[in-house]
This record gives structure tokens, C-alpha cells and sequence, in this order.
């Protein structure tokens, strides 16, 4: 069910709607929102449940935890509640009468994933606040958002979401319809005195706000590229004439943008017409500057990346995810193609968007290799049983997350270069074709394996089950180095840098080295390193007629400086307040990729998609 076409019809089906949510800013020192949830048709044993997890992020969150004071009445009468599990509630009701859920939310999360609330912003997903109601799921739903009151020295905050307003004030404040649970949930809501600019890409209005802004911050900038990475990939699903008259017609017909500046954290959240973003105050484009910073690339690709799923997961998505089922983990072994081929393109459509060189992709694609090379779990586990174990191995990292999984993000998004370098060099087809063909074939919905399968047979002219079965069912290593250079690519071996080649992961803060990782199979781990030691000094082996020296590292390439030529040394580490004495001894031919531009011409037909 699409949402209506005129606000006419929005505002009469919210008022037609028979749930119908309440959201005020409660406290806001206190960070609690107010929810008071309506049903105007209740069952007689009427249950109601928050959702465990959010989709695009594969991990049970447990959004119950921050519910309290729910109470429910019927007219003036109070209706006893019965909890049934950690996220479900049964209320016995009076059959013909509404029945009222008022209760409370906790907001103090300031990611994309869960709820904020504070007295300069608020933000929440519907999976946070909004309580499902049984067996009603599927029916309209009307969300009403109180605007709070404007503090003393506090701006007067504005509401924006991708519902369609039924009854909405200047502000973005009122009431908003939803199709069915599926879009509430689907659609995040920022509230706050935040900047908000509007473009049209293709035709369809585009608006992108953006909360804890600083003076600096270039907004002409941001919006001029969005629109080019937004075109760039309205016309990569659709053809050059989407937007024109006999073009492809978009699954969408309006798109927000919300970022969240912060002075440290990033990430994204994928929704059907929007999505949430957060990123470094530092990473916004600035005023005036010659060269915008280097992180300012990292938030086009993410831009890139969310923007990509609108149709990648969002609409054509894993046949598991056909309906989500809100209680639960939803395994599906297809994230590799979801995550991992959004992850190929994010940064291949800045490079046709012309947001960066060929050298900068260059750059961006090595470093993805050197980040799965540099982790001993591509050996232990295929990319799809890692999509699969993603609820319990990649959202829930520690120590030994690298050497025993492997991100289905970055092989996946090597995966899709593989299979796109090897179908340019076959002559019949490019992945932009694949991706094309599923779309087609699915109508933008529910996939399985086997449909990309035959997807790439259709493309290529022949059966790529061998891949398949090689690339993502088994640890064998990805051909990379021979079709990069089948496109004009070489590859170099350069020395890995000092923690790389010992097998170490640290953080270097004042003056101590903290390991954090310790990698399967390096030299670290030969020498009885730990998660968690701080490694705190070295001793030389003592040699004749010198007495023995010993050195305070609080950095790990401190290292050359006091080994010299020399090769062995004892480490001193402490673990537990012991301190331990470890012989280690430097690994020699651990090297690191450098990728290279050989033939130009031929990588740049790679790159621009010619």
C-alpha cells in the first residue's frame, strides 16, 4: 500500500485510521518521550509488543528495556496489563470501546539505531516508541508529534520525516500517516532547530537536514553533491531518461536526508524514503576551504551507500526479509549482496558522479583489500555463513571478531569487483547489468541466491556457479591481483606498517600502547601477547661486554628507534597489574598492497562504467 497522493486523502485516511500514536517530549532533561498509543478497535485480548531489533541493523537491541510506566484505560476505567515475555504485553478489553496506552520511553541513544531526546534535539524510530498491536499491523496508521514548548535561550525546533503529513504546522509538527506498521516503523523522525536545505534530483524533491552544524559548514557544497551522487544512481537502476517524459518510473516520489553532527561517531541507516546519517562535525565540507578534509569523502560515500539501498534491501531485499518478524533474529546468508555490493558501489558512483578521481577510488578500493587481507577470519568463516552470523559475530565484535569471521561490507563489496571485473573481461556483460536484471525480474522485491545466479548467467553467457561457490561459500582467496590487471591495475608489495607486521591491533593514548586485538597466526600471538596487556617497554638480548638495555615504548614505532638492526628483543607487557616478560622477534616479508593505475585508459573504462 503506497502513501496517498494528495494531503486531502492523507488527512482523511489518519483520521480514518484506527491506531493512532501520540509522541511528546515528556522530559527532556530526563530524556523521556511520552507515547500515548490509541486503538480504536481493540481484540478482546488485545497484545501489544515493541520490536527486539530495527532493520539494517542485524543486532537484538532489546528497545523494551527503555519502556516504562505503561498503564492502559478504557473510558475513565483502568485496564489490568499482564506481560507475557521481555517485549509483549495482553490487555483483557470491552469489546466496542478504545482502548488507551500511555507510557514513557527512555531516550539516550544518540545513534542512527534507537531514540535521542535532550533539550537542543530529539530524534526516535518507530521501532523505539511505537508499540505494534496485534493483528493490526497491516492497517493505517496515524502518528501525531507534539511540537514542545520553546526553552528560554533555545531556538523553536521543527519536526521532519518522509510520512506523508495528514495535518502539519509550518514546523513539521502535527499529524502523519503510515501504510501500515512496516512504514511507521520504517520512517525515523528529527526534531530540533537543525538546517535544512531541499534540491530536486531526476525530478523528485529531495530535503537534507543537518543537526549540530557549525559556521563553517558549507551547505551549497553538501547539497550540490548530493544531487550529483543521487542522479548518479537514479540512473544507474533506471537509465539516463528517468525524470523525463517516457523515462522508468522511480519507487519513490520523495527522499530525506537526516545527519547528525557529532564531535565524534559515523554510521547510517537505510529507510525506504529516507535515511539517518551521523558523522563528525570535522567531516562536514567547510567554507572557503581549497581542499575540503579528507573525511569529507568518507561521508559522500556513505550518502552513496545509504542512498543505493533504497533500492538494495529496501525494495529488493533477501526473500527472508520478505516480512520481518519484529521478535526476533532474521537470518538470511545474502548480506554479502545487500551490504557488500551497496559497499562496491558507494564509492564506484562518487567516482561516475565525478565527486572523485580515479586515483582517490584507487585509494579507497585498497584499502578495502588490505582491510580483508589483514584479517585471518577470511580463512575461517565464507562471507556467507558471516552474513548469516551476523546478529552474533559482526554487531557484537571483541577480540577475536577478526580472526574468526569476516566482514560480508568489505569481501562482499571485493566479491562484486570480482564479479564485475570478470564479466567486463568476458565481453557480454558488467554488474550494472546484474543488478539491473534483478531488479527487473523481482519487480523490486524478495530475492534468493538463486535468483542472482541467474541473473549473471542471463548477463554473462554461461554459468558463474564455480564462483559462486568459490567467491562466497568458501575461504579461498579472491583472484584480485589478475583481474585488476585484465583493467589496467597493478599491484605492489609494500612493507606493512610495524603493528601489521607483528600481527598486533593497539590504540596509542597518552604515552600507552593498549593492544586490542592480537591476530591468528603473527608473530604477537607466537609470542604470547594478549587482548588487553598494555605493552609497556622492550629489553635488548644482552650482548657481549654491553650490559643489558631496556626502553619505555608509548608508541609501537618507537620499535626502530631502539632495536636498530636487531630482530629479537623481550617484551614487557603488563596483563592483570603482572608484568610479563615476552620473547618476540620481528617477522621479515609482511607486506601490504599498493594498487596503481598501469593503463589508464583501461581503468578509467572500468571507472566511469564505459
Amino acid at each position: 500500500m503506497g502513501a496517498p497522493r494528495s494531503a486531502a486523502n492523507a488527512t482523511a485516511t489518519a483520521t480514518a485510521a484506527a491506531i493512532h500514536y501520540r509522541v511528546e517530549c515528556a522530559d527532556r532533561n530526563a530524556h523521556l518521550f511520552a507515547v500515548t498509543l490509541t486503538i480504536d478497535r481493540p481484540a478482546p485480548h488485545q497484545r501489544v509488543s515493541l520490536p527486539v531489533w530495527i532493520p539494517g541493523s542485524y543486532l537484538v537491541r532489546e528497545f523494551a528495556k527503555n519502556l516504562q510506566g505503561l498503564n492502559a484505560k478504557q473510558g475513565r476505567r483502568n485496564i489490568g496489563i499482564a506481560q507475557l515475555d521481555k517485549c509483549t504485553w495482553e490487555v483483557d478489553c470491552t469489546p466496542g470501546q478504545p482502548l488507551v496506552l500511555r507510557y514513557e520511553v527512555c531516550a539516550y541513544d544518540n545513534s542512527v539505531r534507537t531514540a535521542w531526546l535532550d533539550v537542543d534535539r530529539g530524534f526516535f524510530n518507530g521501532t523505539s516508541l511505537c508499540l505494534r498491536v496485534d493483528a493490526q499491523t497491516d492497517s493505517a496508521h496515524a502518528i501525531e508529534v507534539v511540537a514542545p514548548k520553546v526553552l528560554p535561550g533555545h531556538a523553536r525546533w521543527s519536526c521532519v520525516t518522509a510520512l506523508f503529513g495528514a495535518k502539519v504546522d509550518k514546523q513539521g509538527f502535527g499529524v502523519y500517516w503510515a501504510a501500515d506498521y512496516d512504514e511507521l516503523a520504517d520512517s525515523p523522525f528529527e526534531m530540533g532547530a537543525f538546517w535544512s536545505g531541499e534540491f530536486e534530483a531526476c525530478g523528485v524533491p529531495h530535503r537534507f537536514v543537518v543537526a549540530g552544524a557549525t559556521a563553517s559548514f558549507d551547505s551549497e557544497r553538501l547539497i550540490a553533491d548530493t544531487k550529483a551522487i543521487c542522479e548518479t544512481e537514479m540512473r544507474f537502476w533506471h537509465g539516463d531518461k528517468v525524470g523525463k517524459r517516457g523515462g522508468a518510473k522511480l519507487p519513490f516520489d520523495h527522499y530525506v536526508f537526516m545527519l547528525n553532527a557529532v564531535d565524534d561517531g559515523y554510521g547510517g541507516l537505510e529507510h525506504r524514503h529516507s535515511t539517518a546519517l551521523i558523522c563528525t562535525r570535522r567531516d562536514l565540507p567547510q567554507l572557503g576551504a581549497k581542499k575540503q578534509p579528507e573525511g569529507y569523502t568518507t561521508l559522500m560515500g556513505l550518502i552513496s551507500h545509504e542512498y543505493f539501498h533504497t533500492w538494495n534491501v529496501k525494495r529488493m531485499r533477501p526473500a527472508e526479509f520478505a516480512r520481518y518478524d519484529y521478535t526476533r533474529e532474521n537470518h538470511t546468508q545474502l548480506l554479502w549482496l545487500f551490504e557488500g555490493f551497496t559497499s562496491y558501489y558507494d564509492d564506484l558512483l562518487l567516482r561516475r558522479a565525478g565527486r572523485i578521481d580515479d586515483a582517490t577510488y584507487l585509494r579507497l578500493i585498497n584499502k578495502t583489500i588490505n582491510q580483508v587481507m589483514q584479517t585471518p577470519g577470511r580463512l575461517v568463516q565464507s562471507v556467507a555463513d558471516a552474513s548469516f552470523d551476523a546478529w552474533v559475530k559482526y554487531y557484537r565484535q571483541d577480540e577475536q571478531t577478526p580472526n574468526g569471521t569476516v566482514s560480508y561490507y568489505t569481501k562482499g563489496a571485493l566479491v562484486a569487483m570480482c564479479f564485475d571485473l570478470t564479466l567486463r573481461s568476458e565481453g557480454k556483460g558488467t554488474l550494472d547489468d546484474v543488478m539491473r536484471l534483478l531488479w527487473t525480474k523481482s519487480a523490486g522485491g524478495p530475492i534468493e541466491e538463486a535468483d542472482v545466479a541467474k541473473a549473471l548467467e542471463s548477463v554473462g553467457g554461461r554459468s558463474y556457479a564455480s564462483e559462486i561457490a568459490q567467491w562466497v561459500h568458501s575461504t579461498d582467496e579472491l583472484p584480485l591481483s589478475g583481474l585488476l590487471r585484465a583493467h589496467g591495475i597493478a599491484t605492489l608489495d609494500d612493507p606493512a606498517q610495524r603493528a601489521q607486521e607483528l600481527g598486533l591491533r593497539v590504540t596509542e593514548t597518552n604515552g600507552s600502547v593498549q593492544v586490542k586485538v592480537v591476530l591468528r597466526g603473527g608473530a604477537a600471538e607466537a609470542a604470547g601477547f594478549a587482548a588487553h596487556d598494555e605493552w609497556i617497554g622492550i629489553e635488548l638480548p644482552t650482548r657481549k661486554g654491553q650490559p643489558t638495555q631496556a626502553w619505555r615504548i608509548t608508541k609501537i614505532e618507537d620499535l626502530a628507534l631502539y632495536l636498530g638492526p636487531q630482530k629479537k628483543m623481550i617484551a614487557i607487557v603488563a596483563r592483570d597489574r603482572r608484568l610479563l616478560r615476552l620473547p618476540l622477534t620481528l617477522p621479515t616479508g609482511v607486506t601490504t598492497w599498493r594498487l596503481f593505475a598501469k593503463d589508464a585508459a583501461l581503468t578509467t573504462k572500468w571507472l566511469t562504467g564505459n
